[in-house]
């Protein structure tokens, strides 16, 4: 599966007119590791397939055909095929033989077809001084285990020998008696000459599979010139990288190191589960911290003073492995970007419209768990954007715009959240059509309502403006989904749309679902957790400002804005707790745009809380989202904001 992203991400960053060589054999490279790897573990299907995709690429990558559109075309296509096969073998389930047949007709058609007499458009390194031929002495002594993984010496020595001439000499040395011997293990060892203008990283490729079960030395042998310099197939025509050879050792080009490295990684495979335990344990003791520095508190800090100091340092070593383990979850925003380059390509084709794709901040971080569930959300946007936004070229042109319309993904950190954007300059939202849809629907809205009201009826259930339905779009589902997604997520979605220059969806999310930022606050012996991304400002108001509306609550103005005030321990029934405002202090929370006053005791404190679910514990609660255990082993509940903001909008509306 890795291999079809490089493959896919490669294909659309070829230049047809242009093609470069080295994301040519990086194609090559991803479709030759594929074909050996299923062939290894039994997918044949897959391995035949691959095979031809091989030969179609190999005959680009030595210039024996242009790489045209078509061809392009028809190996995106090939990919999904491939991933097709291999989610087919990985679920146990049926391929779709018909599609995979359909393709592999077209695929040996095109290489019955005579390859293109023009060379294709490959920039290629010039040669500044170089060997007509390189001397390779390899060393290939397997393990005893190679034959348990499936692997064949033989094969690979083949595989070498296409690569130039080659003496090979058999090392028998190890072999024992017949009687001692077993027939799985490998006692036999390879001394290979090999004469070609291959480069070591190509003699090491092939020796991929097994270099972790095998000792392997390949040597350049120094024949006539002490020093020589060969030119690698280059990046760019202007700028070739080159390799030094010296004394019979190679240095690699800086930008190739990665390829001639002995397999070493920079990093290992961990299951999720095991992380997510991980994080759980680092919660854990972050409550067992907290609990521990409570009571500390009645200690006379003179008399304990190697207690403090010792309590101290597990305080700051806890926030460190805490930001350390958080930081393990973290995945870069490119994860869930390098998937729309290939949808807004087949989108744009399939619509008859122009578009282009721009990224901005792919290498934000964002926890993996919000990361996952924020893509298929982020896909309906991008797909959003190109259908209703994007107009057709003409349309654009006769507005003055580029045929080419733009999008553009972006993500920030803005304290403890991060900021997607998704915008387009396309036609932008229509507000009279809207409000017309709206009333048509049934759903009450005023003509004088806000813009940022009015953008947010998009998200209404079965809300659409489409004119025709098609299999993109238009039946009305989808938009709420996704609010409904992101707001699961402790996420906002905010819109500014101008008509005629297109529309932004602003949508702020969390870093991560395990640890939140909070605002303690106390009603009567209760304390509640506010999220603290969610909190304007919090007063203590006059007793002119709090006005009283019949039938429809409290309100109170805060510099010329009237907000609804909400006491909280009405909204949970709670007996104690103060009941007159100028007594108490009110908490300015905001979401979707809108303001709401939640009236409170007392502001307790503000700290970094450990989410517990209270709905896999317990159950849903309205307007709660969660708990967390606090220093002294009570538990506090965290509020919804979302819900708190939108049920109170909608008892204002009544």
């Amino acid at each position: 599966f890795e291999g079809l992203d490089v493959m896919e991400s490669a294909l659309l960053k070829l230049d047809i007119g242009n093609a470069d060589s080295e994301i040519i054999n990086t194609i090559f490279r991803a479709a030759h590791s594929m074909k050996g790897g299923a062939a290894t573990f039994g997918f044949l299907d897959v391995a035949g397939f691959t095979h031809l995709l091989e030969t179609l690429l190999d005959q680009m990558r030595s210039g024996q055909r242009a790489v045209t559109q078509h061809d392009v075309d028809l190996l995106l296509r090939s990919v999904d095929v491939v991933r097709g096969l291999l989610t087919a073998a990985r679920d146990n389930a049926a391929a779709d033989t018909q599609a995979v047949e359909q393709l592999r007709g077209e695929l040996e058609q095109t290489l019955l077809s005579a390859p293109s007499e023009k060379p294709a458009a490959v920039s290629v390194a010039p040669v500044v001084a170089a060997k007509a031929s390189n001397h390779w002495h390899i060393r290939f002594a397997p393990h005893r285990n190679l034959f348990r993984g499936g692997n064949d010496p033989l094969r690979i020595i083949r595989e070498l020998g296409t690569l130039g001439e080659m003496q090979v000499t058999l090392d028998d040395q190890a072999l024992p008696s017949f009687e001692a011997a077993d027939a799985e293990d490998c006692y036999l060892a390879w001394n290979i000459e090999l004469h070609s203008e291959c480069s070591r990283a190509s003699v090491l490729e092939v020796f991929a599979w097994v270099e972790d079960e095998s000792d392997l030395s390949i040597e350049l042998v120094q024949e006539k010139a002490p020093v020589a310099i060969v030119a690698k197939e280059a990046v760019s025509p202007s700028k070739p990288q080159l390799e030094v050879i010296q004394g019979g050792r190679e240095h690699a080009a800086p930008a190739d190191a990665h390829k001639t490295s002995n397999g070493e990684s920079g990093s290992i495979r961990v299951g999720t589960e095991k992380i997510d335990s991980l994080i759980n344990l680092v919660g854990e003791l972050v409550i067992t911290q907290a609990m521990l520095a409570q009571q500390a508190a009645a200690l006379d800090p003179v008399l304990h003073e190697k207690l403090m100091t010792g309590l101290s340092q597990l305080d700051r070593n806890t926030r460190s492995m805490q930001e350390a383990v958080m930081s393990i979850r973290m995945l870069p925003m490119d994860f869930v970007f390098s998937r729309f380059p290939r949808l807004i390509r087949d989108l744009a084709g399939k619509l008859g419209k122009q578009a282009r794709l721009v990224t901005v901040g792919e290498s934000t971080e964002l926890d993996k768990s919000v990361i996952e569930k924020i893509a298929d959300p982020l896909n309906h946007l991008v797909r959003n954007s190109l259908d209703h936004g994007i107009e057709m070229p003409d349309v654009r042109l006769a507005a003055g715009k580029d045929a080419a319309g733009t999008i553009t993904l972006k993500a920030a950190h803005r304290g403890g959240s991060i900021m997607i954007e998704v915008s387009d300059d396309g036609r932008g939202l229509d507000r009279e059509k809207l409000i017309a849809k709206a009333k048509e629907r049934g759903i009450a809205v005023s003509d004088n309502a806000p813009d940022g009201e009015i953008w947010q009826l998009i998200f209404a259930p079965g809300f659409s403006t489409a004119e025709k339905v098609t299999d993109i779009s238009g039946r009305g589902v989808g938009m709420d989904v996704v609010k409904k997604n992101i707001q699961a997520l402790g996420g906002q979605v905010d819109i500014t749309s101008v008509d005629g220059r297109g529309m932004t969806i602003m949508i702020r999310l969390p870093l991560t679902l395990a640890i939140l930022d909070g605002m303690s606050v106390s009603v009567g012996d209760e304390i509640f957790i506010v999220p603290l991304n969610a909190v304007a400002e919090s007063l203590q108001p006059r007793p002119e400002d709090v006005k009283s509306i019949a039938g429809q609550g409290r309100v109170v103005r805060v510099r010329g804005e009237i907000l609804p005030l909400v006491p909280l321990r009405e909204v949970f029934h709670l007996d104690s707790g103060i009941t007159e405002p100028q007594k108490g202090i009110l908490v300015l929370i905001e979401s979707e745009g809108r303001k709401v006053a939640l009236m409170v005791d007392e502001l307790v404190g503000q700290q970094q809380v450990v989410i517990k679910s209270l709905e896999s514990n317990y159950r849903r609660i309205s307007g709660i989202s969660g708990a967390t255990i606090l220093g002294d082993g009570r538990v506090a509940l965290i509020l919804d904001v979302g819900e708190l903001v939108r049920a109170n909008a909608c008892d204002q509306a009544a």
